[in-house]
């Protein structure tokens, strides 16, 4: 990896993703991105998939490898990867392929044109093709992300997307918890609780059924009630004081402009 700083750190948390891992890393690096760096968090793999990650398109430069000595769920992962992550914005890719990353440059386009600190990608915004699958998982990811909208106060369409792009300042802000799915909701709340900006674009999805290695799961869901309310109240608090600080910058630096100005017109009326 060159030493200057990529644009892009892709962090891919990984699975048992024996099947797509070179798929995946393949679409990556082939990505419209210049700039970027591969950063794969192989999580206690036990189907072969580490074999995978000692060649191939894993012995690209622009990647590095992560190994976990057991399973610690996705949430472990991405915490792993984003500490290793040295790019400007940090994207989270899952292996599976359900996302493209030929829509990365739409996903980084408001962060370059410095109009926001994150961007969510929403399968839900209208962007592109959908595979036609589970009508009750769409179901619960719109409660989910209402839910998530009446704590965080943020309108998002598609809270619970693997696609979010983050300016990596951002994410040292953030202290991450949750080991598994959960980590989904808790970016969502801890991101809100800072007052950034964010963004939303739309993007296609293709997902996968249970046969086809999908992994989460009913639990899932109700963990993510769970992370919704006991981050999502916190995060509210803190997004308050925030907007409350900020006013009050606001309004200090709107008095001294105006004493400035009046200094300045004292000044002339004595020349």
């Amino acid at each position: 990896m060159p030493s200057s700083e990529p644009v892009l750190s892709v962090v891919i948390p990984c699975y048992n993703e024996r099947g797509t891992i070179h798929s995946c890393l393949e679409r990556v690096l082939r990505s419209p991105v210049d700039s970027i760096e591969v950063v794969v968090v192989d999580d206690g793999s036990s189907d072969g998939t580490r074999d995978l990650l000692t060649r191939g398109p894993a012995l690209d430069p622009r990647v590095r490898v992560v190994l976990h000595a057991q399973n610690g769920g996705k949430g472990a992962a991405l915490r792993t990867g984003f500490q290793e992550a040295r790019g400007r914005f940090v994207l989270i890719q899952d292996a599976d392929l359900e996302y493209d990353p030929n829509e990365y440059p739409k996903l980084l386009q408001p962060l370059l044109e410095d109009r926001a600190d994150v961007v969510f990608g929403s399968r839900f915004a209208g962007g592109g093709p959908h595979r036609v699958l589970y009508y009750w998982h769409s179901v619960a990811n719109h409660m989910l992300t209402t839910l998530s909208n009446m704590l965080t106060d943020l309108n998002l369409t598609d809270m619970e997307t693997c696609y979010k792009v983050f300016r990596r300042e951002v994410l040292q802000q953030l202290t991450l918890e949750e080991n598994r799915f959960g980590i989904e909701p808790e970016l969502t709340a801890k991101v809100a609780g800072l007052g950034v900006r964010v963004y939303e674009v739309p993007i296609s999805y293709h997902g996968r059924t249970y046969a086809e290695g999908k992994k989460i799961g009913l639990k899932d869901a109700f963990r993510a009630v769970y992370c919704i309310v006991r981050y999502g109240v916190p995060a509210r608090i803190s997004a308050a004081e925030v907007a409350r600080s900020q006013a009050a910058a606001a309004r200090d630096a709107e008095r001294d402009e105006a004493r400035t100005s009046a200094d300045r017109a004292q000044a002339a009326r004595r020349n």
